[in-house]
């Protein structure tokens, strides 16, 4: 897939593909608070009770995760 074909993918399909592959339950709220609803990382690590670099680091998991199955 192309980086043209991921960015046209549908907040259904992102759902479906976090879902699909991400298995850790709060892991899968960040990473769709970050990258469906855009909040910032300052403001998730307060929501989710952690620290802002390990708010980063289950991002950058979760996103190497799910662009390896794209």
């Amino acid at each position: 897939m192309r980086a043209d074909d991921v960015a046209d993918l549908s907040r259904e399909q992102w759902e479906h593909l976090i879902e699909q592959y991400i298995f850790n339950e709060q892991h899968r709220q960040i990473f769709k608070r970050r990258w469906l609803d855009g909040v910032c990382f300052e403001p998730l690590a307060e929501e989710f009770d952690i620290s802002v670099r390990h708010a980063q680091n289950i991002v950058y998991k979760c996103e190497k995760k799910i662009l390896r199955h794209i």
